[in-house]
């Protein structure tokens, strides 16, 4: 088990940017899909101090993996879903998907098996990196159907991920005008989908990460992701260009989630019960690194609204975390709700890929 203590953290944080775009520079993504070799560490504490500690605020932790390979494409693991508690599928930041199945020992996470890339594929049958849409930041899913947000492009992709798997072929969805005034490398970090019976579903929600408005908040959307829908919009391209069409001013929600205690969203996922679990980071020369989860119900989202929630858990580097950012809910065979996370590791020698469970006892 390894500790990342709070200066290496920051110096990564601090040469981040350089290093997103040495990525842009030299991307490394599959060619076709493949398997790959990913060796997993057993997490056996989370608390760094005392390791007979299980309970964080209302998580109960399960376990946790540090994930390595040799394979030069493995690693930026961004947005996550689970297709059942046993096996997930993840997109990285070199526009890649991540395949997998979780192995557990008595209830507990103890490997990975059966991992498998592949390049994120635009309509004309090339990956999306290489035409530009390489960093893929959140991922949910609608039926047979899988939505990838970007970032820097501010473009959302539709993969019929259900139908042909890792070869599916991406169509870009119709997104609001406004997605153009997203800061760069700070826009669509969250997305989720409530299913039937809850409120919005079928629909696609999107949180930014760090796109803020006026007061200061994360603005947030509720689109229909079948489109098209009255509002300003834009089409991408396999090319990354898009092109402008007008329409009335409705058919989007808009709304904003508070921004406090200077954390950024990462990702955001869906309870059975009808809230929204969203992800949060922060990243501080004077107070390291930090991860929380907070909580607000679905049926808070509406027009104009600002919405504000209570804290799940919030962690620091005392706990073993990194760059967290991807979410996922699944029940497991007990009938527990249980809370997956992943980290991005940036392709960095000193940061880790981490996935995380806990079971949801609150």
């Amino acid at each position: 088990m390894r500790y990342v203590s709070r200066r290496i953290v920051v110096v990564v944080v601090a040469l981040a940017a350089i290093g997103t775009f040495a990525l842009a520079q030299n991307l490394r993504y599959a060619d076709a899909p493949e398997k790959v070799e990913i060796r997993a560490l057993p997490i056996v504490s989370f608390d760094n101090r005392d390791p007979t500690r299980v309970r964080f605020g209302a998580l109960e932790f399960r376990g946790g993996l540090e994930l390595t390979s040799k394979a030069s494409v493995f690693g930026g693991l961004s947005g996550l879903v689970m297709s059942d508690n046993d096996h997930l599928i993840a997109v990285t930041d070199n526009g890649s998907w991540l395949k997998a199945r979780l192995v557990y020992r008595d209830g507990r996470l103890d490997g990975l098996a059966d991992a498998e890339m592949a390049p994120l594929i635009g309509e004309n049958g090339k990956p999306l990196a290489a035409q530009g849409a390489y960093d893929a930041e959140s991922l949910t899913r609608i039926g047979g159907d899988y939505f990838v947000g970007f970032e820097r492009v501010e473009r959302i992709v539709r993969f019929a991920y259900g139908r042909d798997d890792l070869n599916a072929r991406g169509e870009d969805i119709r997104v609001p005008g406004d997605f153009k005034s997203f800061k760069k490398n700070a826009s669509l970090e969250c997305l989720a989908s409530p299913p039937a019976g809850q409120p919005h579903a079928g629909k696609l929600i999107a949180i930014t990460e760090r796109s803020l408005d006026a007061a200061g908040n994360h603005r947030a959307f509720v689109l229909d992701p079948t489109g098209p829908f009255p509002g300003e919009v834009a089409t991408g391209s396999p090319s990354g260009n898009a092109t402008k069409q007008k329409h009335g001013d409705s058919g989007v929600v808009r709304f904003t989630l508070k921004r406090s205690d200077d954390f950024d969203v990462t990702d955001c996922t869906y309870l059975a019960s009808g809230d929204l679990l969203v992800l949060e980071r922060r990243f501080s020369p004077a107070r390291g690194a930090a991860m929380r989860i907070r909580k607000l119900p679905l049926s808070a989202i509406r027009e104009g609204a600002v919405l504000d929630s209570p804290t799940l858990i919030e962690a620091d580097l005392g706990y073993q975390i990194d760059n967290m950012e991807g979410i996922a809910v699944t029940q497991n065979a007990a009938g527990e709700t249980i809370v997956t996370l992943v980290s991005d590791d940036n392709f960095s020698a000193v940061q880790r890929n981490l996935i995380l469970q806990f079971a949801l006892v609150e």
